[in-house]
């Protein structure tokens, strides 16, 4: 497959579904330090792919991966408090571990290529 943007990007598309579950899930939660943080986190992730891609060389983007990578863990770090305080399902929580987990294993892969 030939990447001609950011938004061909495996790892990009996968982390802008997993980030509109994030606001659809946490969007209206009172816990607004906790709902800002899992938020930011999730954006965070196709942001970084997306700015990496837009830099110029391998160097920079394999480091916005990276970044894009320690978001994904804290977006499962969050997860994991999120099912501690009831703020989601167990099968809420599985759905979007799987896919942060999926996210981190794409970005190691593409990173390992660059």
């Amino acid at each position: 497959m030939v990447i001609r943007s950011f938004e061909d990007i495996i790892a990009w598309q996968k982390s802008k579904e997993l980030s509109q579950m994030v606001y659809k899930k946490f969007g209206k939660c009172k816990d607004f330090s906790f709902r800002d943080q899992i938020c930011r986190a999730s954006v965070s992730i196709m942001n970084n792919i997306a700015e990496g891609y837009e830099r110029n060389g391998n160097k920079d983007f394999r480091n916005f991966l990276y970044i894009s990578k320690g978001s994904a863990a804290e977006v499962r770090s969050m997860l994991d408090l999120a099912l501690d305080f009831n703020y989601l399902s167990n099968d809420e929580y599985q759905v979007m571990r799987v896919l942060s987990i999926e996210i981190s294993k794409l970005l190691s892969g593409f990173i390992k290529t660059l």
